[in-house]
Formats: C-alpha cells, structure tokens, sequence
C-alpha cells in the first residue's frame, strides 16, 4: 500500500543540554530520506522545518529543569503540525531530542480522539523516559515524554495531554538504561516492558508480534518513535546518550520489516540525532535505512555498498 508521507523538521535540542540534535532534520534530509520514500512508490511532501509558538514564562518547583518555555513553546506547535498532517497522511517528525514527542504524540492523540480510534505508543528506546518534571534529577525535559503521553502529573506548565494513551497501549521495547525509580513506577502499570533481557530470552520477534496483535484486534493506530540509541552505538554513534547493548543492525532491520507487514503504523518519530558526533554521516544513513525498511523495502532489495 502506498502512503502519503508528510516530513516535518522538528530541530529542537532544549530537552537536554548537549548542542547538536537542532542539525537532525537537515542529516535525515541529506542522507536521502525523501529520496528513498520516492524510490519505494510513496508520494513524499516536505512541510519544512517547523518553529517553536511564541515562548510564555514558565516555571517548575523543581530546580534542576532548565528549557522548560522554549520546549512548551515547541510543545504547543508540534501537537497544532502534527494533528493537521495526521489528516493529510503519515507524518514523519525528523527531530531533534526526545521532546519533541511531548508534541508528536500529542497532536497525534488529538487526531486519533477526534476519529474514535485507539492510539498505541511504541517506544524505541534504550530508556524509558517515564520522568515528569518534578521527579527528574537531571533536569533534560527528553526524559519526559513517556509520562506526558500516558497522563501522569507533574506537567503543569504544559498543555493537558488530550486522551492519555492507556499503559496497556505502550510498549516499551530495547530498554536497558532505566533509573530506579522510573522502574519502580513502571511495574505497577500495565505497559509493555521489553527491556534487552526480555529480547535475548525470547527473541526479537514474539514480543513485537504480541503487541502489534493488540494494535490490530483493538482497530488500532500505531506511532512508533525510534531513538538513535535504541541502536547499538557501535553501529549508530551519533547520540549523545549512548548505552552499550542495543539493536544490531539484523535486529533493528527486522522489527521495521514486522511493523511494515503489520500495516498499522500511521506516525513516526525520528529523534536524538546529533549529526555533529556522527561518522561520515553512518548514523544518518542507517536512519533512512530504518524508514525504508519501514515502508516497504526488503533486505534483499539492498544494493552492494562500496566505501572505496
């Protein structure tokens, strides 16, 4: 089936303090993103890149936050972008850091409510980004978007999510950096957690295949947001937040091929690529790489590179 795929740039890097991810949206345009959508029969449109809502004052009782306007200002545009290419087709949010899925999701979660359809949240990622912004200890709004999404409080300074995604419609999937008390609050919810333990006992397979089942017996919708560091560093070194262990190339390939064969993913995230610790631009291309498998495109279909 052939997709309407709508690019939005979302170059915000105020979720965390390491300068680079703003450059995210130009590296996925220049490793052929748009280029490689094409190839594979989608019809392609590129909204450009988007720009934060006029910044309001705005404060946290905890000290240690720090972006908190600029990130609700981008908060406040994304969900606005997102929700309108929802109707359009299928947007793919080239970030940018993590919070830019405060506002992916949120328009998202608009769109999907105003339909009557149940929105499913997988989470591709090393962590699980279950803090607010009163229990952060490091103050990055990037590790926060997992609890905006699902309704937890603390988020006062941000628009109300609009229908919170249920626990039971997250899967938390390639995790394996994860702070106590993250985990302590996730065990008592009903998510999905496929940590990398989970994925070596039983597979890569069996566990995405069980949730994507859900997806589809509920008439689901699906948005899917890839962290560069659900990857393995040594195959995607441009992140700031690198944790050893993660998908392999095989691996990562995969689950992309299954949530295309699943025909359910109607959004997609693309964050934490900091192209100024990248190699050769490598981590951006596997990216588009990702995307491709995502949409269609085998393993077989793959040509002979030459680094000659």
């Amino acid at each position: 089936m052939k997709t309407h795929c709508i690019l939005i740039g979302v170059p915000v890097d105020t979720g965390q303090r390491r300068a680079g991810c703003l450059m995210g949206p130009a590296a996925c345009r220049v490793a052929g993103l748009a280029e490689s959508l094409a190839a594979l029969g989608h019809s392609v449109e590129d909204r450009g890149d988007l720009a934060p809502a006029p910044a309001r004052p705005a404060a946290s009782p905890n000290p240690a936050v720090h972006g908190l306007a600029e990130t609700v200002a981008w908060t406040e545009a994304l969900a606005d972008a997102a929700e309108a290419a929802m109707a359009a087709g299928m947007p793919v949010f080239m970030g940018g850091d993590h919070s830019l899925s405060l506002g992916s999701v949120a328009g998202v979660a608009r769109h999907a409510a105003r339909i009557g359809r149940p929105l499913f949240v997988l989470w591709l990622d090393a962590h699980s980004d279950y803090h607010t912004p009163l229990t952060t200890q490091s103050g990055n709004l990037h590790g926060t978007p997992v609890a905006y999404i699902t309704g937890q409080p603390g988020f006062d300074a941000f628009p109300p999510f609009p229908a919170p995604v249920p626990h039971d419609r997250l899967c938390l999937y390639g995790l394996r950096s994860v702070d106590p008390a993250e985990h302590d609050r996730l065990l008592r919810t009903d998510a999905t957690l496929c940590d990398m333990r989970v994925l070596d006992e039983y597979g890569i397979v069996p566990p995405l295949r069980d949730f994507l089942g859900e997806v589809d017996n509920q008439g689901g919708m699906l948005h899917v947001s890839l962290d560069v560091d659900f990857l393995d560093p040594s195959i995607a070194p441009a992140v700031g937040t690198t944790v050893p262990g993660g998908a392999t190339f095989r691996e990562a390939h995969l689950v992309m091929e299954l949530l295309h064969e699943s025909g359910l993913v109607t959004s997609l995230d693309l964050v934490e690529l900091n192209p100024f610790l990248d190699e050769r631009g490598r981590t951006a291309k596997l990216m588009v790489d990702l995307v491709g498998s995502l949409m269609g495109r085998k393993v077989f279909d793959r040509p002979t590179r030459s680094f000659g």
